[in-house]
């Protein structure tokens, strides 16, 4: 996990440090549980715990085919995917998966580029939402929106 030696960009301690805010707005009703599909490990671990103290139980991937071998068992109630990861990507992973429990797929990425966006919803996901532009606050309320 993570160790507070670890260097981290401006971006990912201001989610670390909601995440120490967060706790009074943790989602009271059952925890939802949320797949996160996310290459770069610093990033997965951040908002793990983000989702963490929101009130979620999440598990990580860190790619499309890791994905695709826990939904199975996870058996998530919603998946935020990245778009950029090795192995298997996020839109071959939306060309892969037979989504016949229709599990919201929340792509969550820094691809801003219409064609990305477009291509993503087109594959079968259900929301598209910008990393840089997302609050603690409105990445809950897509996730409780969406399930």
């Amino acid at each position: 996990m993570l160790s507070s030696s670890q260097k981290f960009s401006p971006e990912i301690r201001y989610y670390l440090f909601m995440a120490k805010t967060l706790e009074k707005h943790k989602n009271k009703k059952l925890s939802k549980r949320v797949l996160l599909v996310e290459d770069d490990v610093d990033v997965n671990d951040a908002f793990s715990i983000l989702l963490a103290k929101g009130g979620y139980e999440v598990l990580g991937a860190y790619n499309g085919k890791e994905a695709l071998e826990k939904i199975p068992s996870f058996n998530p109630e919603v998946i935020l995917l990245d778009l950029l990861m090795p192995i298997m990507d996020g839109n071959e992973f939306l060309r892969t998966y037979n989504n016949d429990d229709h599990i919201p797929i929340i792509v969550f990425s820094s691809l801003d580029s219409r064609t990305e966006v477009e291509t993503a919803l087109q594959l079968g996901a259900t929301r598209y939402m910008l990393k840089a532009w997302a609050t603690p606050e409105e990445l809950f309320r897509v996730i409780n929106d969406a399930v």
